[in-house]
């Protein structure tokens, strides 16, 4: 059996591998998102940290695979002077964890992930976001 580079049998992939490989998954998104995604910024960490994990009342910090944090596009103001940065937050273990429970290929799996967190900053519902994931 050969082995891919992010097979779940080869070795698990570097907190700066993971945002690689998130980097060029956000290169495939579909137009309507892609073209409205520049200035945010993609942060990967092993875990929440414990703040958020309470804030959120996570069970386990396995819980949570990634986080969006920043104002949504439809409750921007251009009032506001200082904008804080958007982030979209990775978490390296709890993902590796749904990839090795799953056999689904690991890009696939950061693609949902984005998708999933940038449909958050453009508050789309959880439909419109599986149209735009079976869009390809």
């Amino acid at each position: 059996m050969t082995k891919t580079p992010f097979s779940p049998l080869a070795t698990p992939p570097t907190l700066d591998e993971l945002k690689a490989i998130a980097e060029a998954a956000l290169k495939t998104l579909p137009d309507e998102l892609a073209g409205h995604v520049t200035g945010v910024v993609i942060r990967v960490a092993d875990f929440p940290d414990l703040e958020i994990e309470r804030d959120l009342g996570l069970g386990s910090p396995f819980d949570l695979l990634g986080l969006y944090q920043g104002v949504s596009l439809d409750r921007k103001s251009v009032s506001d002077p200082h904008p804080e940065v958007d982030m979209i937050f990775l978490y390296r273990r709890p993902i590796l964890d749904y990839w090795c429970e799953t056999g689904e290929d690991l890009a696939h799996v950061v693609r949902h992930v984005l998708i999933h967190e940038i449909g958050h900053h453009f508050g789309l519902s959880d439909a419109d976001m599986e149209r735009i994931e079976r869009q390809g």
